[in-house]
């Protein structure tokens, strides 16, 4: 009997070791093991986008391009952590509705991993609900409204861009320093985007505003042009044009300005800084002088010729996308970007859930070497703006010069 009973134990706990060891074995790969949310796998990562690459602000489409381009040089190279970027693209043609068909296609259909960088403030505006009752990420939104810093009520959503209520703070500060007594004329878009640089203006002017701005102009992304708005606001006579368009718009005003032979002082959004979608096609002489604030690189400065980050930027645009125009600056705003999505799919490594993306993107702190020295890219999990400096810049005839120090739009 003692003997059954010593033969007994001595199985009992050999058996028992065995268990320990399979439940030793199942339980180690499980800290290392893969995590995958819809979109991933071992060989590929989905990324939906939607760009107006129709409608009235399809001038930016060359960024959804650049971007294409850009992944197929990651992929070329590799992918991320040996994974390929599929990266499914949608025009949306600048109406919000469609935005929302597009968003929804790609979350439900096609089963996309993420939403990066999609363009407008209105178009992103509809969809930042539903992206966020689906818990997927609307990463580096690319419009500068300060709704996309937001992660108590949107923790699902993060914006890229200083914001714009941040950048016309700026403004407002230079004019109050340097022009206290001048009249204000605004000429701005009807929608998120334009009331956003008009709320960081009244910021800072406060109860200056009203006896300041002589001229408060908006006009709808339907219309034609804004000829008749810019008329309208040279008739108020004031000395400082603030022009808050969107591209087209905003080089329509330019053009307008110099037929009307007026020469206000020009202070224009960053987001039409580009010489070659909007300084250009206004006129080079017309855009003269112009003051708008920047913080990555001006494409047509030789100035950034000999930085490494520049000359990456310029192969890297040779090989894959050679017949973009050099002057725009929308494909460095596309580099900049997807560099950074590629940086956070980098630091997610094999955990590649929704959950841990927010978690990564709330805590960047790195730079990207095609931004003006001194940039940075900052978040907590309380601070959903990733850049939000910016220095003065102003328009040679050539070339954008800065001028200033580096200045922290912050919001307070």
């Amino acid at each position: 009997m003692k003997r059954f009973a010593k033969d007994f134990i001595r199985t009992l706990a050999v058996s028992l070791g065995f268990s320990t060891l399979i439940v030793a074995a199942a339980s180690l790969p499980a800290a290392s093991q893969k995590k995958y949310d819809p979109g991933v796998t071992d060989t590929e990562i989905k990324i939906g986008n939607i760009m107006p690459y129709s409608g009235p602000a399809s001038a930016y489409g060359i960024i959804g391009k650049t971007m294409s381009a850009y992944f197929r040089m990651i992929n070329d190279n590799g992918g991320v952590n040996g994974r390929k970027i599929n990266f499914i693209s949608y025009d949306d043609a600048y109406s919000p509705p469609k935005t929302v068909e597009q968003a929804r296609k790609l979350v439900e259909s096609d089963d996309v991993f993420l939403i990066f960088a999609s363009l407008g403030t209105a178009s992103n505006a509809a969809i930042q609900k539903y992206m966020n009752t689906m818990k997927v990420p609307q990463l580096f939104v690319a419009t500068g409204a300060s709704r996309w810093g937001d992660p108590e009520h949107f923790p699902w959503t993060i914006g890229w861009q200083p914001n714009y209520r941040a950048e016309a703070r700026i403004y407002a500060t230079y004019i109050l320093q340097h022009h206290p007594g001048a009249k204000i004329g605004v000429l701005y878009q009807n929608d998120d985007f334009g009331k956003d640089y008009v709320l960081g203006l009244k910021d800072v002017l406060r109860e200056k505003y009203d006896t300041m701005v002589v001229a408060n102009i908006s006009y709808e992304v339907s219309m034609p042009t804004v000829d008749s708005q810019v008329v309208a606001i040279k008739t108020a006579n004031p000395d400082i044009f603030v022009n808050i368009g969107t591209p087209k718009f905003a080089a329509q005003a330019i053009k307008k300005i110099a037929e009307l032979g007026w020469h206000p002082i020009q202070i224009m959004t960053n987001v039409s800084a580009s010489v070659g979608a909007v300084l250009r096609p206004a006129g080079l002489e017309n855009s003269t002088g112009i003051l708008s604030a920047g913080y990555q690189m001006d494409v047509t400065d030789p100035q950034w010729d000999s930085y490494p980050g520049m000359q990456k930027y310029r192969a890297f645009m040779a090989k894959y996308y050679p017949e973009a125009d050099r002057a725009e600056s929308g494909p460095l705003t596309a580099f900049n970007t997807s560099t950074a999505l590629v940086e956070v799919l980098k630091r997610c490594g094999d955990n590649l859930t929704r959950e841990n993306v927010m978690k990564v993107v709330a805590s960047m702190d790195f730079e990207i070497d095609t931004y003006i020295p001194g940039i940075r890219i900052k978040t907590s999990p309380t601070d959903f703006y990733p850049i939000e400096q910016v220095q003065m810049m102003r328009f040679t005839g050539e070339k954008w010069q800065l001028f200033g120090p580096i200045i922290d739009g912050h919001a307070e």
